[in-house]
């Protein structure tokens, strides 16, 4: 006689051969067959209740961001199922793989308008790589099956809608899930492509390397290229961290969240050697003269976003092997030399404000703090706003530490799931969840699911009382400041009532108080500072050039921004290109 087992544990076994440990969601009807498995296997998979289930779909697409391996929430039919939609679209559009299980009424009552019953399967068609609803229960762990497949080929997000009654039935104990044999291969360069790429740097004049998250675990071939080849280094703001902020040729990234080294540089730049990117911007902030050698394991990327002369499609850290192993160290040049010494005038700017004491603060003297006490491979967890520019150019990174974002979605509210996803997949390491208060505002209920798995993540809020970045907005588009003012909430006693430890800066003293608490802490602690409502300085519209702009503009700018020390860059290039 054939062994049996329940569908719902079944495919619940498949998640635990897939590596899933973790699951988050809220319980409904739709969802109790579901939820009977999970409790069978709980000793293996680990369910997270949260408060919102846009919580636990944004900490889904976290965990894959920060492990690589697939996360998984879930929704009850209806609301549960809709709540899903902005952590969903995270995971779609910073391609990752995500892998939602959707809620359903009974196969018996399907399609007879009962209480909560929605057609889902059109509603995720969107947003899914792979979107289907079960049939039957021998069914079910095959499409579960299927989908994480799906989800990690295409990396993005697979839906399964199950009904409910499913999960009960007995099926054969037989199915194997197809995880011990899923393989992935990327492409290596030829080597005609290194010898055309070496030899377009060694004729270029401004020559930069620019790398996205393509190139994450490839630090030292970035590094010992681009000082083989003495190429200063930009990149993507989700590649913060890749490159230490040491490196004295790291510019860090280009556009708005970004700095003014990189920025400067890329407007400059007569070759750009694209590895690994999908930059949205570089229309925008690269020389669209400029000779562009993209490397990328997909084909559709290439003259994306800028006109491609040489396409490598290739694996980002082979290509950079294979451009060491046949490369020759190289001359530093002046162009080098400016960018270095720009570089070094930015952060001998960023540290003066840093020293800032006065109340109330600037966002410098808290990102002191945040340096002082991180750990050497601390995960930082970026929401969405003036927090994203200041995290960008403030935080000191190293490679073995961690930095998410909701890149390209760019929804509010990331920095405290992510956070919750980074303490469960690495519950021995230290978290920090960096927010504005705007974006804080829209989750802090799951402080609470902090505070009941005891998560003891450093939860920083800079507030503002604005929504700073579309104020800003405003500003550059001549419209009325309308909408954005917030009102004060007072985040550290907020914190205290969801049971955890709250603190509320005003001023410095209190500031060293918090993160002198919050560096040994065991349990999860809300830091809220009040900061200046000041707009981080525009790099993307620099007015310090007294060759472009005149005298009274470049004073009126260094008054509103205090940057009086920040020396333009053609300034370097006339210095160093004598």
């Amino acid at each position: 006689m054939t062994a049996t087992i329940k569908s719902g544990i079944a495919m619940v076994k498949v998640l635990e051969d897939w590596g899933v440990d973790h699951i988050y969601g809220i319980p409904g009807g739709s969802f109790n067959s579901t939820m009977d498995a999970l409790f069978s296997e709980r000793d293996k998979i680990k369910y997270i209740q949260v408060r919102h289930e846009e919580v636990g779909a944004i900490a889904a697409a976290a965990d894959a961001k920060i492990t690589g391996k697939i996360g998984v929430a879930f929704g009850s039919a209806g609301p549960g199922a809709t709540h899903l939609f902005n952590g969903l679209y995270d995971a779609k559009m910073d391609h990752v793989p995500v892998l939602a299980l959707v809620g359903q009424v009974g196969a018996d009552i399907m399609n007879t308008d009962y209480f909560q019953e929605m057609n889902e399967n059109p509603m995720f068609s969107d947003v899914a790589v792979y979107n289907r609803t079960v049939m039957t229960a021998a069914q079910l762990p095959h499409v579960v099956d299927q989908a994480i497949k799906h989800a990690y080929k295409e990396q993005g997000v697979a839906v399964v809608t199950i009904p409910v009654s499913l999960g009960w039935e007995d099926i054969p104990d037989t199915f194997e899930s197809t995880a011990a044999s899923y393989r992935v291969n990327y492409p290596q360069p030829e080597a005609k492509d290194i010898a055309e790429t070496l030899r377009l740097i060694t004729t270029a004049k401004h020559p930069i390397l620019y790398v996205g998250l393509g190139t994450k675990g490839a630090t030292e071939e970035i590094e010992t290229f681009a000082k083989m080849y003495k190429l200063p280094i930009a990149s993507s703001a989700l590649a913060k961290g890749i490159v230490p902020d040491k490196n004295p040729a790291y510019l860090a990234s280009a556009g708005r969240v970004a700095t003014k080294p990189s920025v400067e540089a890329l407007q400059n730049a007569d070759l750009i050697l694209f590895v690994g990117s999908d930059y949205p911007f570089a229309k925008f902030f690269f020389d669209p003269k400029a000779t562009f050698i993209q490397v990328d394991i997909d084909s559709t990327k290439f003259s994306k976003r800028h006109r491609t002369d040489l396409p490598i499609l290739a694996d980002a850290k082979a290509t950079l092997r294979a451009l060491v192993a046949a490369g020759t160290e190289q001359p530093e040049t002046g162009w080098y030399r400016a960018n270095i010494a720009n570089n070094e005038n930015w952060h001998d700017w960023v540290a003066s404000m840093e020293q800032e004491t006065k109340a109330p603060l600037r966002p410098e003297p808290v990102f002191a703090q945040i340096n002082r006490i991180a750990k050497k491979d601390a995960i930082f967890n970026i929401d969405v706003g003036n927090v994203t520019i200041d995290s960008l150019r403030f935080l000191k990174m190293n490679p073995k530490q961690k930095f998410t974002t909701s890149g390209w979605f760019a929804t509010m509210g990331y920095g405290l799931p992510a956070g919750i996803a980074a303490q469960l997949s690495y519950p021995d390491r230290q978290v920090f969840s960096i927010s504005g208060d705007g974006g804080f505002a829209m989750v802090a209920q799951d402080l609470v699911t902090q505070a009941k798995y005891h998560l003891p993540i450093i939860n920083v809020v800079l507030s503002n009382h604005a929504f700073g970045f579309i104020k800003a907005e405003q500003d550059d588009t001549k419209q009325s400041h309308y909408g954005v003012d917030i009102d004060d909430v007072d985040f550290g006693k907020v914190a205290e009532g969801y049971g955890v430890k709250g603190f509320t800066v005003h001023n410095h003293q209190e500031l060293l108080n918090a993160f002198n608490f919050a560096k040994d802490a065991t349990e999860p602690v809300v830091i809220d500072v009040k900061i200046a409502d000041e707009r981080p300085l525009p790099v993307e519209q620099l007015q310090l050039d007294p060759e472009k702009f005149d005298q009274a503009a470049i004073d009126k700018f260094n008054e509103t921004y205090q940057s009086q020390a920040l020396i333009p860059f053609s300034k370097f290039l006339k210095d160093y290109e004598k």
